[in-house]
């Protein structure tokens, strides 16, 4: 399977430790991760070295090419946002949204209250947490 993994470049990259776990998972069970770039100590700035429109077409080409959006957003930018929201609205694909439970005070309400029948939330007191979590999902998603 195909998985667009959205995590912040430019928001808060507490959650960092988490993310590359959930990628690495990922790719261990035999997925391809098309954003896995983003786990990348650099990600920031090897974006900033694309022209935007280039990381707009670019990541808009992987959003059509996915088959599932996994979304670690506990340090939420307005990217992941988009990102979920344009798949929500516009396509059938389904969405996926971890977060640490205790920084769920910090997170858009509009993430941690999304009832979207397409969009399941999968909040996690631990990595190991998430990893089970994610584990299940991707089962279930086969």
């Amino acid at each position: 399977m195909k998985i667009y993994f959205g995590f912040t470049v430019a928001g808060d990259r507490g959650s960092l430790a988490t993310a590359r776990l959930l990628v690495e998972r990922m790719e261990m069970l035999g997925h391809t991760v098309l954003t896995r770039h983003l786990i990348d100590d650099n990600a920031r700035e090897a974006d900033r070295r694309l022209a935007a429109h280039e990381v707009y077409e670019r990541d808009m080409r992987w959003l059509e090419e996915c088959d599932l959006f996994l979304g670690e957003v506990s340090g939420s930018s307005f990217g992941i946002g988009f990102e979920a929201g344009y798949l929500l609205g516009g396509t059938q694909k389904p969405v996926i949204l971890f977060y640490r439970r205790d920084l769920a005070r910090a997170i858009s309400l509009l993430i941690t209250g999304n009832r979207h029948p397409r969009c399941a939330l999968a909040p996690y007191d631990s990595a190991e947490d998430a990893l089970t979590q994610l584990e299940a999902i991707l089962r279930s998603s086969l």
